[in-house]
């Protein structure tokens, strides 16, 4: 009885991981597919936030979902957090232009090492000996791969280093402001979609992209690939946000971060041979070995430091019920 009252719990949190894991691999080859037939990302993003507001407001009117009224100081609170998100996915989106999947996956791991030299500068004191190797390994990877990258893009190049630090600011910004507390999923991709809205309309014009990107979707709307292809793009949106929000809720945040890295490992190898394929050569395979080795170890490093901590909170309980 007792392993079968347990079984449903173990096939929610696998699902949730699953779905994840699918949903966020998925969303690199679907964004990379459409890009190599439109080129214009921030007209693309633009699109993709208008539809997870209009999904989520019908999911609403129709009873499949349920969100919170809109509040003017929760949505001033989201601000920064929504401008910070934009910035990120949309150069994140500009580098998969001119960049390959495996090096694009490979650049995005830098992450964890911005985020860990920005923490150090905000004092939060030195992380454990393995965060910090598995960091600089990863890194290591990244510039092995790029020397040996045939298709070496520096614009690219450039929009990815900055994707990832506005992704820096970005989850500095969550952690700091605990912006996401008492919202759910759906409250928080429904205001950063309205949020992000003029500040995207603004780009898209400050950059030259409208009205010509609307001119080039029109003309490319004839074709079906394109427009599923485009279609699911701007679905997919959401159901990368649902379901990681779901995996972090079900499991925890450390599951998550780790089916990322996992993820990261099948996109790499995927991309290999998917949407063109990828020119191979004996640096580019090293370096993105050892960039997903510092992944996996980065991941069994922050294993390992969360799962010290309970342990130690339970000693520090025990030791203080036994005086």
């Amino acid at each position: 009885m007792g392993a079968e009252a347990g079984e449903p719990s173990s096939i929610l949190s696998l699902a949730a991981a699953f779905s994840y894991g699918v949903a966020s691999m998925a969303m690199v080859f679907v964004n990379k597919a459409v890009l190599m037939q439109y080129v214009h990302s921030m007209t693309l993003l633009t699109l993709q936030q208008i539809a997870t507001a209009l999904l989520i407001h019908f999911g609403q009117v129709l009873g499949m979902s349920k969100r919170k009224d809109f509040s003017l100081i929760t949505a001033k609170k989201l601000l920064p957090v929504s401008i910070f998100y934009n910035a990120n996915v949309g150069f994140a989106l500009a580098s998969l232009k001119g960049v390959n999947i495996p090096m694009y996956i490979a650049i995005k791991r830098i992450t964890p090492l911005a985020v860990l030299v920005a923490g150090c500068m905000r004092g939060k004191g030195k992380p454990p000996t393995q965060v910090i190797l598995s960091v600089i390994c990863t890194a290591t990877g990244v510039l092995i791969a790029a020397l040996g990258d045939f298709s070496f893009d520096l614009y690219g190049y450039c929009m990815a280093l900055t994707s990832v630090f506005f992704q820096t600011m970005y989850l500095i910004l969550v952690e700091k402001s605990g912006a996401e507390d008492g919202l759910s999923s759906v409250d928080l991709m429904f205001y950063n979609s309205i949020l992000s809205l003029p500040f995207l309309f603004f780009l898209i014009i400050a950059t030259g992209e409208f009205p010509h990107s609307l001119t080039v979707l029109s003309a490319k709307a004839d074709s079906l690939t394109f427009s599923v292809i485009l279609a699911i793009s701007l679905v997919m949106g959401i159901v990368l946000n649902f379901t990681m929000f779901w995996c972090t809720i079900v499991n925890s945040a450390l599951t998550t971060t780790i089916v990322g890295v996992l993820k990261g490992v099948g996109s790499t190898t995927l991309g290999f041979v998917l949407l063109g394929g990828v020119e191979v050569h004996a640096l580019n395979i090293t370096g993105l070995v050892i960039n997903t080795f510092g992944g996996v170890w980065y991941s069994y490093a922050k294993y390992k430091q969360k799962k010290k901590t309970p342990r130690k909170i339970q000693h520090d309980v025990e030791s203080h019920a036994h005086k």
